[in-house]
């Protein structure tokens, strides 16, 4: 039987809208493009073309913008494996599940009386250590995980499985800068803890309550410094091994039950 131990009443934690599972598919020519677009259909990024000139161009990519799909720009050779598939150049692969925004996610954790959890995903690549990510979080009790726009691994098919379908109802929010969306948690009252292998505190003496923005980087390069300038306390997780480094899943699933603990415990 689950226990249920966020919010201590014994009943599970709030989630705050219904996600919307969207079948993994891809969308061919410009055309298809824009009406999807107009749709508001959901989309991965999209692949355009190098050099394309096109009418409709200027539309799809400002449309793009304005919501935060990435554009990517590729070579023609890039469109052969596609076959004889009418493209015209371009491509949308439609997301799997449905992106929301973190500014109406933070209000409504506020509103249920809950303290905020956020984990932030600062450009982690792998999209399987991005599902068990989730997985973890959502046992834990957090409420929402923060991907970039682009830099970072991708939610498809795989990274669902991984989470085992814990992306099908876990809030993802997609922000073009990483940094403001960090600048904006700060400033909506979380505080924001980094795990980093250079941190000055080691997590069982770090001080986990209240509202936080848990930061995550890749097992490669970590952290952008970027976001670690922003951080009110960076922590590191003990290792006596010869490995220099946990897979960042396993760190984020240690640090977030360190969290819940200490909720807990309050």
């Amino acid at each position: 039987m689950r226990d249920y131990q966020n919010n201590h009443n014994g009943t599970p934690p709030q989630r705050f809208y219904h996600q919307k599972k969207i079948s993994a598919e891809i969308i061919y020519g410009l055309h298809s493009i824009m009406e999807a677009l107009d749709a508001g259909q959901e989309l991965e990024r999209i692949v355009l073309r190098k050099g394309l000139s096109a009418e409709q161009l200027p539309n799809i990519t400002r449309r793009a913008k304005e919501r935060g799909i990435p554009v990517q720009y590729v070579p023609a050779e890039w469109f052969i494996r596609l076959g004889s598939r009418n493209h015209q150049g371009a491509i949308a692969f439609v997301a799997v599940i449905e992106y929301q925004n973190i500014e109406w996610i933070l209000p409504k954790i506020y509103e249920s009386g809950e303290e905020p959890l956020v984990v932030v995903a600062g450009g982690i690549t792998d999209v399987r250590n991005l599902g068990a990510i989730v997985r973890t979080a959502e046992c834990a009790g957090a409420h929402a995980l923060v991907v970039p726009s682009t830099g970072g691994a991708q939610i498809n098919a795989d990274a669902v499985k991984t989470s085992a379908g814990a992306l099908a109802h876990f809030p993802v929010a997609r922000t073009r800068s990483l940094k403001q969306t960090c600048e904006y948690l700060k400033a909506s009252g979380l505080r924001l803890i980094a795990a980093t292998e250079h941190g000055e505190t080691y997590y069982q003496r770090a001080n986990l309550a209240g509202p936080i923005a848990l930061i995550l980087g890749d097992e490669g390069t970590g952290v952008p410094e970027e976001l670690l300038a922003l951080c009110d306390e960076k922590v590191r997780i003990p290792l006596h091994g010869q490995i220099s480094s946990l897979n960042v899943s396993v760190a984020a699933g240690i640090l977030l039950y360190a969290i819940e603990s200490q909720r807990h415990k309050q």
